[in-house]
Parts: structure tokens; C-alpha cells; sequence
């Protein structure tokens, strides 16, 4: 189904998603952690202020207008030999992780630090960061690893297949909270021990995403999976987690491709 040459670019596509993927969490992990000062960012007071609303809007705005239809059809143009489409899973990690990098490589600390664990406290807040980046993980494996990472598109491809998504199986976080990975996600924003100005102005700025951003997600799911997904969404809550689990290995369906 694929030639050499589409093989080819889909293993190097992989290569540059995963090694990027790794990057951009490293440096997210390191920047909250210490209170955004690991960034090189050259401003300084007003302009650091304005620099750094930018950086982080600009994950926000393109994180989601990339998986509208007019962004999806902007990804598959970043891939030559007509492999777009098959690929956009891969392209769309890879952009992500890209966003990651600027913000965290090019954030301007504005300072000061406004408080920090000592002594015996760091263990407890680490323990607490640690354990909300490890739910990150469990939720996105949850959703499906493959499509969250970016290998679906360029390990299908290499494999010579297209690209197939699985069906929506609540299973595990999902059970639970309808939004589990956005939920997690936040949790990283409030759980690092250092405090400062402009963590804070991140932190806000990204739950606020966090929050608003799954409205437009679940718009494509109801196109894709209709009243199963109705009775779901009808089931489980949006963003708080609920102790009354819904029903095991329910598939709600295959999206349309």
C-alpha cells in the first residue's frame, strides 16, 4: 500500500514526533517545577509580562484550531507524498510538542518567587507533582496511547496500512470523568512546589483552557458517535469526577475517518 519512499518519511516523522514529544514534556516538567525560571526568554517586567501571555496563548489557540477541519486539512499539507492524512495523528504531536519547547525554551521568568518548600516539604510537594504527571500518563493511556503519542499515523504507515482508529471503550478514567486528561493536565499546573508571578499567570491561563477546550472537542464527538455518545456524556460528568462509574467496556462506537 505504501512505497519505500512513504515508509521512508513516515519513520523519520516518527523519530522527530517522539524525540520532540520527549523534549517538550522534559522542559514542561522542569519549567513548573521550578516556577517557570528555567526559561531563556530575553524581556524583562511589562514586555516579559506581554511575551509570556503570547507564548502561552498560543498553545491554547492552535492546539484546538488544529483539530478543526480547516486545521486538520493545514496538517496534512505539512507532509509530502500524500501522506497527510495517514500521518496527521504524528503531525499533530509533533506541532504540540514544538508549542511545548517555544513556550517553556523561550518563557522570560518574571520573579520574584513568591514561596518554595524547605526541607522536609520538598518530598511531599515532588511526591504530589510526581503523582499528578503519572495520572497523565494513565489517562492518555486510557484514551489510547498510540493517538495521544503520535505513533498510530507513522507506525501504521511503516507497517504498510492505513491508519485505523479504534472505537471510544470507556474504560478505566473515562469511567469516571469525561474529560480525565484535561483534568490531569491541570492538576500538573497546581501541584509544582515553586510559586511565582508568572506560574501563576500560566496556570490560570491553561486551566482556563483546560476547562473551555473539551466544549469543542465533544462537538466532534457527538458528530462522530451520535446518541451513544449522548447517553454517555448524559451519564458521566464533564470535568468533576463522579464514584458512580459508568458501565466497563462500553464502546461507544468507530468515528468516521
Amino acid at each position: 500500500m505504501y512505497d519505500t519512499r512513504q515508509r521512508a518519511v513516515a519513520l523519520l516523522s516518527g523519530f522527530v514526533c517522539h524525540a520532540s514529544f520527549a523534549l517538550g514534556i522534559a522542559m514542561m516538567i522542569g519549567g513548573l517545577y521550578f516556577g517557570m525560571r528555567p526559561g531563556r526568554g530575553p524581556f524583562h517586567g511589562a514586555a516579559a509580562v506581554a511575551a509570556d501571555a503570547v507564548l502561552a496563548l498560543q498553545f491554547v489557540v492552535l492546539h484546538s484550531a488544529l483539530l478543526s477541519e480547516r486545521g486538520n486539512r493545514w496538517l496534512a499539507r505539512l507532509v509530502p507524498f500524500g501522506l497527510g492524512r495517514d500521518l496527521a495523528t504524528t503531525t499533530y504531536a509533533t506541532v504540540a510538542s514544538w508549542q511545548l519547547i517555544l513556550t517553556f525554551g523561550a518563557w522570560s521568568p518574571i520573579g520574584p518567587v513568591w514561596w518554595q518548600p524547605h526541607g522536609a516539604l520538598w518530598a511531599p510537594f515532588t511526591a504530589a507533582y510526581t503523582a499528578a504527571w503519572l495520572l497523565v500518563l494513565k489517562t492518555m493511556s486510557d484514551s489510547g496511547l498510540p493517538v495521544q503519542s503520535g505513533f498510530l499515523g507513522w507506525g501504521s504507515v511503516v507497517r504498510g496500512r492505513a491508519p485505523v482508529f479504534a472505537p471510544f471503550t470507556v474504560r478505566g478514567s473515562f469511567r469516571y470523568v469525561r474529560q480525565p486528561i484535561y483534568l490531569a493536565f491541570s492538576l500538573t499546573l497546581w501541584t509544582a512546589p515553586v510559586w511565582t508571578p508568572d506560574r501563576l499567570l500560566l496556570a490560570i491561563s491553561w486551566t482556563l483552557y483546560c476547562l473551555a477546550g473539551p466544549v469543542l472537542k465533544e462537538r466532534r464527538y457527538l458528530r462522530h458517535y451520535g446518541s451513544q455518545f449522548q447517553r454517555y456524556r448524559a451519564r458521566v460528568p464533564y470535568w468533576v469526577p463522579t464514584l458512580r462509574a459508568f458501565e466497563p467496556g462500553d464502546e461507544i462506537g468507530a468515528p468516521t475517518r
